[in-house]
């Protein structure tokens, strides 16, 4: 099949060469249309080319700054054969990890984006149910195909595949998308595992897919820190840490969030897998506002806030609040204390944000430790050709004294 041609301006093409998956508006020479077709509609298929009209690849076509996010780099024909091909490699990777047949998992993430090559497009795996999430008109117009080739690969162990993609293109302008059911249908909630723990998912009506998988291995380490401790994790959402820590025997668990959703969300959560549990309060408070008002010390402390920034023009009021933030935590932990840090904010990398928690440390003159540095588990993966798609970075700092 051919699709209209995106020609590149001269010494446009080396960063395709390099399998970087994002061709910028302002590299395209020309575009080369079929005789008959009179422009390029969004989410059209796209086939991209040098100076000389040597193929480059095939990709997904947006008006905006980045005009064509790359699906191959070669001359494909993007069918159901290519979908498979593409869910396939994704599902070995997470058969590598062993978390295709885990019974102590049944939560991961299969599809991440750019880092397997599907660039605007996630895909998460509750139990039987695979949740998809389409962030470029180009992949919601291919969610149908999508749906049978996540069958294909997966078989009988997918009894149902739900869109939630309505409010991520929303926000892109898409109009007339609907979450629903691609593929057969499911009960919502349901209990999944995390590494033996249990949690309440609700897809439908739940933040993001349902839950922060990316958390998974970061929440596994808090249990090392979390032993005869008395535990604060704010921005709880489901209470993911709050459950390992109490799983780890600490003394006393506090959990903080402003929505009142999550707040109840992550009380379940903690009744699920802890009956009679008498160590855990939770708080439907802003963050900050609870960590200035509160006269509680504790030994351990989580600091996971949402997105900061979503763009470039925000960076600079992201790294004020991060800085503000972690200041206020610094300044309450106790002597001896341990920190776990995060920012979720793609325009903020690593050094920024390992720069603005040491201002934060300075700040409130507090003398502080690394003791590691976190990233997202392996389920989503980092192209080495895009290492912007390294997103979460966190730390956890030891504050001597």
């Amino acid at each position: 099949m051919s699709y209209p041609i995106v020609v590149l301006k001269p010494k446009r093409s080396e960063s395709l060469k390099r399998k970087h998956p994002w061709v910028f508006s302002g590299a395209i020479d020309k575009i080369l249309l079929d005789e008959d077709a009179e422009d390029l509609s969004e989410g059209d298929l796209v086939e991209v080319t040098d100076q000389n009209e040597k193929t480059l690849g095939v990709g997904h076509f947006a008006e905006g700054s980045i005009a064509v996010r790359m699906l191959s780099f070669k001359n494909d024909t993007v069918n159901a054969d290519f979908w498979e091909r593409k869910i396939q490699s994704a599902f070995n990777l997470r058969s590598t990890l062993q978390l295709t047949q885990s019974k102590t998992t049944t939560c991961y993430r299969l599809i991440h984006a750019e880092g397997d090559g599907m660039p605007g497009l996630v895909v998460d795996i509750y139990g039987s149910v695979a949740v998809v999430q389409a962030h470029s008109a180009g992949f919601a117009t291919a969610l149908p195909e999508i749906a049978k080739a996540l069958k294909v690969v997966i078989g009988d162990k997918l009894s149902a595949v739900y869109s939630k993609s309505e409010k991520a293109l929303h926000k892109q302008g898409e109009k007339g998308i609907e979450d629903g059911y691609l593929l057969g249908e499911a009960e919502s909630p349901q209990i999944v595992l995390e590494n033996n723990l249990q949690f309440e998912i609700n897809w439908i009506t739940g933040q993001k897919t349902g839950f922060f998988i990316d958390q998974r291995f970061n929440r596994e380490l808090l249990k090392t820190y979390s032993k005869n401790k008395k535990v604060l994790n704010t921005f709880c959402y489901s209470g993911g840490f709050s459950v390992y820590a109490i799983a780890a025997g600490a003394t006393e668990v506090h959990s903080v969030d402003s929505s009142q959703k999550a707040i109840d969300l992550t009380d379940r959560n903690v009744a699920i897998n802890f009956k009679d549990c008498q160590i855990h309060q939770s708080f439907a408070r802003d963050t900050l506002k609870y960590l200035n008002e509160t006269e509680e010390v504790y030994d351990t402390i989580i600091l996971d806030p949402p997105a900061y920034a979503k763009s470039k023009s925000a960076q600079h009021k992201a790294v004020q609040g991060y800085k503000r933030l972690n200041a206020k935590a610094f300044s309450m932990i106790k002597k001896g204390g341990v920190l776990f840090t995060f920012s979720c904010s793609q325009v903020v990398d690593r050094k920024l944000f390992e720069n603005t928690i040491m201002a934060a440390a300075i700040e409130a003159r507090r003398t502080v430790k690394v003791l590691h540095h976190l990233s997202q588990p392996a389920d989503h993966p980092v192209s080495i050709f895009h290492p912007e798609g390294e997103y979460l970075k966190g730390l956890v700092l030891y504050i001597e004294e």
